[in-house]
């Protein structure tokens, strides 16, 4: 299965966001802390989402889809606390259930995570953080192991700042006796989602979004109804879209204040960016200005968005330097872009960037999620016919992406042979 398209079409029109998969992913863990149903609204319907769902429901939690993007989960029957199935190591966010288990049931045995190869992801401050709650932490046979006689509330100061550690370390936290501080936490939106969900079910939570987190710890938590906040990295990704392919696009269903940095660095680059309620508008300019920029963690510029800012700056007059400081893995993808006639030298974890005044067709391949969405905003934008193979990657993080692409116009489609895609290429001419 891959994505092959024909550049050349600047993108015009709305798109709508789907849910943050980030968030999700934190919030389906949080939902099977309590015995009562949990209603789930705005769920992204993607392929890691489906993965913890199917491990959730092998361990008997019940999950009912009320629509497309609404589910009903109940953890109330939860037969064993031993997460170990195929699925769940090809998901990095399985390591969630280590820290719902846990608080939950004072016992959790998870298979260690798999994802994206980006670089080295260890989870050894996960590990650190549930041992400060009192819990004997160790990692047999692949899977990881968590057990406490009593959780007891504790200070978690996180050696670098982790998403997964402070969502994982908060939702072990909040049924933990006494009183937690995380400090060095997160600030990312999806934390305070997570956050927000546990304090909407009993939780005692302040200082999400914050470098100090506080927990106090609660006997029980209950059901609730909550809705997901939209998807930073997949609107980011359609505003990168419109500047690439000189487009004008309405990014719908979005929270602009999550999406600063990205829309800081497209107005420096030339961009014309309109901010609206719950919308923001892109016009993309003939003519990009090249800009330098370092992925840093929220507010800063996100490093799940570096290789779109990459692709961005490769049609952008000037040289622009990309500094990596989050992933050391993150720019396996320039070789990619390189057959395209990108100018790309990478030396260590900075990638010097001459702009160049066309990219044409290539045969691509994507190495992982973020990466792969780059690399089709690079085929929309080539002269000619583009193919990105190994799209399951891309499938994990964004719903519907190619049909989101062709209603703003973009010539493209899902092939699973190469009869489908002689097809394409005598449509396209």
């Amino acid at each position: 299965m891959q994505y092959i398209m024909k550049g050349g079409n600047p993108l015009v029109g709305e798109v709508v966001i789907s849910g943050a998969k980030n968030a999700a992913l934190g919030i389906l863990a949080a939902a099977i802390m309590t015995d009562e149903p949990v209603l789930i609204e705005n769920l992204p319907d993607v392929q890691d989402i489906r993965v913890l769902l199917r491990a959730m429901s092998e361990i008997g939690v019940i999950v009912e889809w009320v629509d497309g993007h609404t589910i009903k989960i109940n953890g109330g029957n939860i037969h064993t606390v031993r997460v170990e199935n195929a699925y769940i190591r090809k998901i990095r966010a399985g390591y969630y259930l280590l820290g719902a288990l846990l608080g939950k049931y004072r016992h959790a045995e998870v298979a260690l995570p798999g994802g994206c190869n980006i670089g080295s992801r260890p989870i050894d401050q996960h590990l650190k953080g549930f041992r400060a709650l009192n819990a004997q932490v160790d990692v047999q046979h692949g899977c990881v192991l968590a057990d406490a006689k009593q959780l007891q509330g504790g200070h978690v100061y996180l050696d670098m700042v982790s998403v997964g550690a402070t969502i994982n370390v908060m939702l072990a936290a909040v049924l933990a006796l006494g009183n937690t501080t995380i400090e060095n936490a997160a600030k990312e939106p999806h934390v305070v989602d997570v956050a927000n969900m546990l304090n909407s079910m009993g939780a005692n939570i302040k200082g999400a979004g914050t470098d100090v987190i506080r927990i106090r710890g609660v006997e029980r938590l209950h059901g609730t109804e909550y809705t997901i906040i939209p998807d930073q990295i997949e609107a980011g990704t359609f505003m990168f879209a419109a500047a690439v392919t000189r487009g004008d696009v309405m990014v719908k269903n979005v929270i602009p204040k999550h999406m600063e940095a990205i829309s800081s660095k497209l107005l420096e680059m030339g961009c014309e960016v309109s901010e609206f309620d719950d919308t923001i508008r892109v016009v993309g300019k003939p003519h990009l200005r090249s800009c330098n920029v370092k992925t840093l963690p929220y507010p800063g510029f996100p490093t799940d968005m570096q290789p779109q800012m990459c692709v961005t700056l490769t049609l952008a007059g000037g040289t622009g330097i990309v500094t990596e400081s989050i992933f050391e893995n993150r720019f396996k993808y320039v070789d990619e872009l390189t057959k395209m006639g990108a100018q790309i030298k990478v030396e260590g974890n900075v990638a010097v960037i001459d702009g160049v005044s066309r990219l044409t067709g290539a045969d691509l391949v994507a190495p992982d999620l973020r990466a792969g969405a780059a690399l089709v905003l690079a085929g929309l934008t080539a002269e000619g016919v583009t193919t990105v193979d190994n799209i399951e990657y891309i499938l994990r993080g964004y719903e519907n992406f190619e049909k989101k692409l062709q209603s703003l116009g973009a010539m493209i489609e899902v092939v699973t042979d190469e009869r489908e895609a002689k097809k394409f290429r005598l449509r396209v001419g």
